[in-house]
């Protein structure tokens, strides 16, 4: 029998077969399974101990767990690589209190950062709704701060932002005649499209590849093995998906799968070498900036938003796709997005037949404020949710911006997920990074402990949508979960004491008794340390170990 060496040695990629033992492992093959054998990349064998001890005898390495628990690692569905390297690295607003505050912070960043009057800088995160101010800075207050560079902010959603008079020089004479400008406060729509693309064009290849590789790194010290790159022409360029791509490809980190956003691009999605035609392919903007989509008017504003795509341009681009065997995708928040979609989509099905769009798995990206009769056009039509739980823990409850924008009542209703799931609904997690930060235990609490408890749904499920999930929007029904023949990507997590949480008093009780064979996980009740990470395993091979 092979000694077994403690965790650390699991960093040793040069062996082949590797028996994990003495832990908790997170498998529908054996609930009470300590350990798993990994071979070539693949799940060879997941059991309890006795068993073990036949195969350390042939495994090339034997780590010793030390009560550590293991399970699938994270795919994060929905995130912008450079944009969240860049948040990573430089200029991140998120948690700032106060106008004030935000401003200071500006000015330090342009000053520590060397860069002169005429140079370009970025920043992300500011959301005036958390502000006592209540207000974005005007545009004399930013261009004091900005010191004469052409300074982009983006808002915390990413669907409008602020920029200094440099920067809107840069973008050219013909942006106050684009929709979405203002002479002083924030841009969106067409506007915003015009000063990101400004920005984001002065950024080097060096500084690209930097805040990528920023991620990458960052994504794998959180479990995550798997990351679905939302970009396209309006939120990215050509050259950062594929560099992105071939980033990823190297190895040394997460699995990168890159969809492309953009109308009816099918050829050009394929030779991007993206998985699908969607993404960030918006449909409306967000509900934070007013752009998202509405059937009724904004409870602080009076009008509707903004619809980019209509149901026929919807329709043209499901049919492109499935004729072509792609998936597609939309960015979708408003429900008078989401109906649009759901025409789009319902016509393409009666054209083509229900069944080929069906076994395409189109995506809808965010899908929040969804009425019941949506809810079961996704069953039907097989559409995938890609959703994001973060947006339910910043801006749901009573209290939050969903009832500024929307009224208590409407609020009520947003990020469905326990109604999404009754119906067949798949359900994909991510977190829209730099929107919410890579975060998945945080994701997956915030889907168990929705800030509408009729819309909550046990960690079993919220932990499955964001593993397994995110695979079976790929079309990938073999990866995600840690059973025989699957692909070895999985993470190693402090040991904890493991629970079973459920949002209904009679299933939780069902759940813990041993009897059920339900696994469990950490106790994620709000207020309690999440899980901590040593170790991330991406097709066999480690990636990520703590020191």
């Amino acid at each position: 029998m092979t000694a077994a060496a403690p965790l650390p040695a699991l960093a040793d990629s040069a062996a082949r077969t590797v028996l994990l033992r003495g832990g908790d492992v997170y498998s529908p093959a054996d609930p009470f399974a300590t350990a798993l054998l990994m071979q070539d990349g693949v799940v060879a064998w997941v059991g309890e101990e006795g068993a073990a001890e036949s195969y350390a005898r042939d495994a090339e390495l034997v780590v010793d767990l030390a009560g550590a628990l293991v399970t699938p690692a994270f795919v994060d569905a929905h995130v912008h690589a450079t944009s969240t390297g860049l948040a990573l690295t430089g200029l991140d607003l998120t948690a700032c209190p106060s106008l004030g505050e935000a401003l200071a912070r500006v000015r330090a960043f342009v000053r520590e950062s060397g860069v002169g009057p005429g140079g370009v800088l970025l920043g992300h995160g500011w959301d005036e709704t958390k502000w006592p101010e209540r207000r974005a800075p005007s545009l004399a207050e930013l261009d004091e701060a900005a010191g004469g560079t052409a300074l982009y902010l983006s808002r915390t959603d990413v669907h409008s932002a602020l920029a200094s008079t440099a920067l809107r020089a840069l973008a050219g004479p013909e942006l106050p005649a684009l929709p979405g400008f203002l002479p002083e406060g924030p841009l969106s729509r067409a506007a915003h499209h015009a000063v990101r693309a400004a920005a984001l064009g002065h950024l080097t290849s060096h500084q690209r590849e930097a805040a990528q590789r920023a991620t990458l790194a960052h994504a794998v010290t959180l479990g995550i093995g798997a990351l679905h790159e939302c970009a396209g022409p309006q939120i990215s360029s050509e050259a950062d998906l594929t560099g992105l791509l071939a980033l990823a490809a190297a190895g040394g980190g997460p699995e990168v799968f890159g969809y492309w956003g953009e109308l009816g691009a099918v050829d050009t999605a394929r030779r991007l070498g993206a998985v699908g035609a969607g993404g960030d392919l918006f449909i409306d903007g967000a509900l934070g900036s007013h752009t998202a989509c509405l059937h009724d008017a904004y409870a602080d504003e009076e009008h509707t938003g903004a619809s980019y795509v209509s149901a026929e341009e919807i329709a043209e681009h499901v049919h492109a796709c499935t004729e072509a065997g792609l998936q597609a995708g939309f960015h979708a928040i408003g429900d008078g997005a989401l109906a649009a979609l759901v025409t789009g989509v319902r016509a393409v099905a009666e054209k083509l037949g229900l069944e080929r769009v069906r076994a395409l798995r189109h995506r809808v990206e965010h899908a929040e404020l969804l009425t019941a009769e949506q809810i079961a056009g996704f069953a039907e039509l097989g559409l995938t949710a890609s959703v994001q739980p973060a947006f339910d823990a910043c801006w749901g409850g009573e209290s939050g911006m969903y009832v500024d924008r929307l009224g208590a009542e409407r609020a009520r209703t947003m990020n469905p997920f326990a109604a999404l799931l009754r119906a067949g609904v798949p359900l994909a997690f991510g977190s829209d990074a730099p929107v919410t930060p890579l975060d998945p235990w945080g994701t997956v609490r915030a889907a168990a402990f929705h800030r509408t408890p009729a819309h909550r749904i046990s960690a079993r499920a919220a932990f499955t949508a964001h593993t397994r999930g995110g695979w079976r929007a790929l079309g990938r029904d073999d990866a995600g979960t840690l059973v025989p023949g699957a692909p070895a990507s999985l993470a190693v997590w402090a040991p904890t004491d493991l629970i079973v949480q459920a949002p209904d008093e009679i299933i939780r009780n069902w759940s813990t008794d041993p009897r059920s064979g339900v696994p469990g996980l950490p106790d994620l009740t709000p207020g309690r340390e999440l899980p901590h990470c040593l170790a991330t395993v991406v097709n066999g091979r480690s990636v990520f170990m703590a020191e």
